[in-house]
């Protein structure tokens, strides 16, 4: 075991590292060996200083030779787990950080390569039958140096599982730092940890639910007999899965208990209080705790990729010195991000504690403007404009949280509402890629830019805007939303808070509009011609007529006379 003091490059095919630091440490070790084989890294034991958070103090391991490498994994004074991280790769680093508290903090890491297609036999595995049993490799022969098996244990719904080594020796130590088995309530091995125990003893544990997990990790040296297990489930006693609502929202977060359920564990909502007790629930067949994110104690926590807000619902303190009620917490975390909903909940054998948790979405918006003072917005559609104006675009974040920052990250002009196969990048990974584009600094809640307006070849008559928009929390400089334009590899480990999209449109030419109003005249002028062409053929028609009519009187009348001048013919008078 060596005791570096702060840091060191590693190229040890295995080795143990006994670590103790003061205030202010920043050390890292880098693990990077020729060897065609990955890393595993083992936190067997850690302690920090009192009351640190993982924001001042945590051990950060990366998949790589450096700490720009991606993030494997966190470990902090509040990790609720024996953490054992794998790499990809034949080199690993970890980052130790420490605040300004007066405190002596101890480490008990450890690493060995190892290759993923080697198999152990009795090595884990999938328990899925009411009661069962398992061993140790090799039992009751020594285990195997260099041993990590996971079993899970899944039995019928609504039961737990009680589980006990009938026989266990492993090698003794204090803090259980070289072997260990380690146990989970739940099918993760990040978090729920029961107990973690060594040396020679006969333990039991007990699950909240039909899900436990069971972990062997040996080092390479002092093996002995191991362990065999056996299990057993039971029905669980209700009430089995409390009544639990969670709601979030770009301001706000909903937490709805079941009053039934509460007089069930012998509670009164009059108990109940969040993190800040000014801020009371209102009571009808439930009771509701309704308030703004923001507000009533809640937290707000950076991970690297999302934005989560907790709140707790819990019993208030009565000013009795004991109890035999079950305590009660609710944990309620909205989680700003693009995922699924998750949520769980399970209820431990001396509290009740309830994890629940929701995705919700920030709501963001995007407007033109008339003029670089953003102070008007177009409200037309289509916005009609001329053949490169000067177009004023702003995005939006409507959330009462003060302390979000928007970044524009990529905007594609498309002549389709859809963005199918024919785009055109404006800005690309926070890069302006058309030489009109000119982009504003940051400004809180507003994200702005401007270019010229364009249209699409091939008689494309609009054109609409979708944008990628990042949102990150403004105390943190390093995030995504101040580094500004980066390239595509190293846009691949930048980290961001929450990201969607939003689109505007369409834009169409003026010259369109004037296009479609003339075409509008000559319609309506022609369908006012058409009845005066009507009119007028009726009045010419009536004209010919009475004309007709005059000739065919003044014929008759000449004809009247013609025939009278015939009858008075001149006749010889005879004499006498």
């Amino acid at each position: 075991t060596g005791e570096p003091r702060c840091g060191a490059s590693l190229q040890d095919f295995n080795k143990a590292l006994k670590i103790t630091l003061q205030a202010n440490a920043n050390c890292v070790w880098q693990i990077q060996r020729n060897e065609n084989k990955n890393i595993r890294l083992i936190v067997s034991y850690f302690k920090f200083a009192p009351s640190s958070s993982c924001e001042t103090e945590s051990i950060k391991i990366f998949d790589g030779p450096s700490t720009n490498s991606p993030l494997l994994g966190q470990v902090c004074s509040d990790t609720d787990a024996v953490p054992v991280l794998q790499s990809s790769s034949d080199s690993l680093t970890f980052l130790i950080t420490t605040n300004s508290v007066d405190f002596t903090r101890n480490f008990f890491v450890s690493y060995y390569y190892f290759s993923p297609e080697t198999k152990i036999e009795n090595c884990g595995g999938q328990l899925t039958s009411p009661n069962g049993t398992f061993i140790s490799p090799n039992y009751p022969a020594p285990y195997p140096e260099f041993t990590y098996c996971v079993w899970h244990i899944r039995t019928a719904k609504n039961t737990k599982i009680n589980l006990q080594f009938q026989d266990f020796f492993l090698e003794l130590d204090k803090n259980c730092q070289f072997d260990f088995t380690a146990v989970y309530d739940g099918l993760t091995t990040n978090t729920g940890l029961i107990g973690k125990v060594c040396g020679r003893s006969q333990p039991t544990f007990e699950s909240s639910s039909n899900v436990m997990t069971v972990v062997l990790s040996t080092d390479y040296a002092n093996s002995y007999r191991g362990f065999s297990a056996q299990y057993t489930s039971a029905p669980l006693p209700g009430p089995v899965k409390p009544d639990t609502f969670l709601t979030c929202s770009s301001d706000s977060m909903t937490i709805v208990l079941n009053k039934s359920y509460l007089t069930s564990l012998g509670y009164s909502e009059t108990q109940l209080e969040l993190n800040d007790p000014s801020c009371r629930p209102v009571v009808t067949d439930s009771v509701i705790f309704s308030f703004p994110l923001v507000s009533c104690g809640t937290t707000k926590k950076d991970d690297g990729q999302s934005i989560t807000y907790t709140n707790i619902v819990s019993l208030s303190v009565n000013g009795n010195i004991i109890t035999r009620q079950k305590s009660l917490q609710v944990i309620a975390k909205c989680k700003m991000e693009n995922n699924s909903t998750v949520e769980v909940i399970y209820i431990a054998k001396n509290d009740i504690i309830q994890n629940t948790s929701a995705v919700g979405r920030y709501n963001v918006s995007m407007s033109f403007y008339d003029s670089d003072s953003f102070s008007k917005a177009v409200l037309q559609s289509p916005y009609y404009v001329d053949l490169n104006q000067t177009l004023f675009a702003q995005v939006s974040l409507h959330s009462i949280d003060p302390d979000l920052l928007v970044f524009i990250d990529t905007c594609v002009a498309s002549p389709k509402p859809d963005f199918g196969s024919l785009t055109y990048d404006l800005v690309r990974s926070g890069c302006n890629k058309d030489d009109t584009v000119v982009t504003y600094p940051p400004l809180k809640h507003y994200g702005r830019f401007k270019f010229s307006a364009f249209r699409f070849l091939r008689s494309f008559p609009s054109v609409y805007l979708q944008c990628d928009i990042l949102i990150c929390d403004s105390n943190n400089a390093n995030s995504r939303c101040t580094e500004g334009c980066i390239s595509r590899q190293k846009r691949a480990i930048s980290s961001y808070m929450w990201k969607t999209n939003t689109v505007v449109g369409p834009i169409r030419l003026k010259r369109d509009l004037r296009s479609a109003d003339h075409s509008e005249s000559l319609t309506t002028a022609d369908a006012e011609e058409t009845p005066n062409l009507q009119q007028y053929s009726f009045y010419a028609l009536s004209f010919m007529v009475l004309i007709s009519n005059i000739i065919i009187v003044v014929a008759v009348i000449l004809k009247y006379h013609t025939k009278r001048r015939a009858g008075y013919g001149y006749q010889k008078i005879q004499s006498s």
